[in-house]
């Protein structure tokens, strides 16, 4: 999908760059949603519920609902007609909504050449094309796919962002290898589900923001460097002039950052084929 970029008429617009929405489906052309598609989402500022700040530059942005998304796909064996494809602001890709034979309507993660009018479906006897969603077990080696169990029936956990896919590599008893988005090579149980595809808004990564406010609007608030702050406020602060920090970069509580190994979960050491790295 292509990228809208505008003349430098202002400093605001010299950078800026959108994502050109001709694959949405307009806004008229939508159909009528059920409430129970829709969720109250109520911002946090970065605050745990005692208050305290435990994720900082967050705050502001537009309002938003919340889109139900059906990771789980367990509505199975039951054919869907995509109703429209539409923006989702909590998410970088697009999303579908299902027309479900039964009558029912739910959202999924809309992959690449998903189009209105399609039908998909989540079922063993599935088609390996793009929406349908099926067992590892019954998905051909060197198949995309996107929206991966890491446990049966816990719903998709793994590559779900813009223009992101895994990879099935291969087989082995109960136990099938998936290449994530990050090239690490994982070990994933056979009976695990995964949608076929890569998902859409590909062009994401592309995308200037352009301007300050912008981020605002997303609810990013403000970054300061450690090194304009006092000692006491960031292990790189203080100093006499302008410096550049010395030592090795660190965040804010002194824990080594670029680099510096965080993983400590030897319980699915195992699984991990390949290190990403």
């Amino acid at each position: 999908m292509p990228i809208k970029t505008f003349k430098a008429m202002t400093p605001a617009t010299r950078f800026k760059m959108v994502a050109d929405f001709s694959v949405l489906t307009p806004r008229k052309d939508q159909p009528k949603k059920p409430s129970y598609l829709f969720a109250d989402l109520r911002k946090t500022g970065g605050r745990n519920s005692l208050g305290k700040m435990t994720v900082r530059h967050i705050g502001g942005g537009h309002k938003r609902m919340y889109r139900v998304i059906d990771f789980m796909r367990d509505k199975r064996d039951i054919p869907a007609k995509v109703a429209s494809i539409e923006y989702d602001p909590n998410r970088t890709t697009y999303i579908a909504l299902l027309h479900y034979n039964d009558g029912e309507k739910r959202y999924i993660l809309a992959p690449v050449n998903l189009n209105v009018g399609d039908t998909v479906i989540a079922s063993e006897g599935a088609d390996i094309k793009p929406g349908n969603n099926l067992a590892l077990s019954s998905i051909p080696v060197g198949t995309l796919i996107h929206n991966i169990e890491l446990l049966p029936g816990k719903g998709g956990q793994l590559a779900r962002s813009a223009g992101n896919f895994g990879q099935l590599m291969a087989k082995e008893g109960e136990y099938c290898q998936v290449k994530l988005p990050s090239n690490e090579v994982r070990m994933v149980h056979s009976r695990c589900h995964a949608s076929i595809g890569q998902l859409s808004n590909l062009d994401h990564e592309n995308i200037s923001i352009g301007k300050a406010g912008r981020s605002r609007w997303l609810g990013i608030r403000p970054t300061v460097r450690g090194v304009v702050m006092n000692p006491i406020d960031h292990p790189h602060g203080g100093g006499e002039g302008k410096t550049s920090g010395g030592g090795h970069p660190r965040t804010p509580w002194g824990v080594p950052t670029k680099g510096y190994k965080t993983r400590n979960n030897k319980r699915t050491d195992a699984f991990i084929v390949s290190r990403r790295k």
